[in-house]
């Protein structure tokens, strides 16, 4: 993995390079969550939240916790300097017109086209779709952070999503605990294989053709 971090964090760091200076970002739950941890220094972002927040902090130390500020999954957060609030439709006001650059989002799968399948596993109880929706139409571009293959083994790199669409052709960049892909309009493009895995690694792991870009990256 080099560095010896895990692969959630591995996955949150190689997203943080994406995120350029003066940005609006929206962070999904789960890895997305870690993103915030890599981000250089030098830049400052305006970390979204729908419920409300346009720069959001890190997670406050114990007992300095405000009870009135949350992030949309309700967990402790606080506000950088320059930071504000809005009410909900606000926030989602932001999402809709475009002036989110960049969200970052979990999935269950993701198809050769970009379509994003990640706010339900059918039969299984949910809290909602939450934002997903919009900001998967909406933001500038979307990046999806997941494990390659799922509990049982199966690719969530897919053909077709088997699971319903969140939305379709909206996905720009995924990055698994295995590879970044590139969607393009003619199909995924492989960018880098995270050590320890081949490319026939990749191939076998993932259960739809893509490219190999001529300056593929090994990290």
């Amino acid at each position: 993995m080099g560095m010896g971090i895990d692969k959630r964090n591995q996955m949150a760091m190689r997203a943080a390079k994406e995120i350029m200076d003066g940005m609006v970002v929206n962070l999904g739950i789960g890895i997305p969550s870690l993103v915030p941890n890599y981000l250089r220094e030098e830049i400052t972002v305006m970390f979204h939240a729908e419920n409300g927040i346009v720069g959001m902090g890190p997670s406050p130390e114990q007992g300095e916790e405000d009870e009135n500020l949350c992030n949309a999954g309700g967990y402790p957060v606080s506000l950088v300097k320059g930071g504000s609030y809005c009410d909900s439709s606000i926030a989602f006001g932001m999402i809709r017109r475009g002036r989110v650059d960049i969200t970052i989002l979990g999935a269950l799968q993701v198809s050769e086209k970009g379509d994003l399948a990640n706010w339900i596993v059918p039969g299984k109880k949910i809290p909602g779709m939450g934002g997903a929706m919009e900001l998967a139409q909406k933001a500038k571009k979307v990046i999806v952070l997941m494990n390659h293959k799922d509990k049982s083994g199966k690719s969530k790199v897919v053909k077709n999503c088997s699971f319903p669409i969140t939305s379709k052709a909206c996905v720009d960049l995924i990055i698994t605990d295995m590879a970044v892909f590139q969607v393009k309009e003619d199909g995924l493009l492989l960018l880098e294989v995270f050590e320890p895995f081949t490319l026939d690694e990749i191939r076998n792991a993932t259960d739809c053709s893509f490219q190999v870009g001529t300056e593929l990256l090994k990290t």
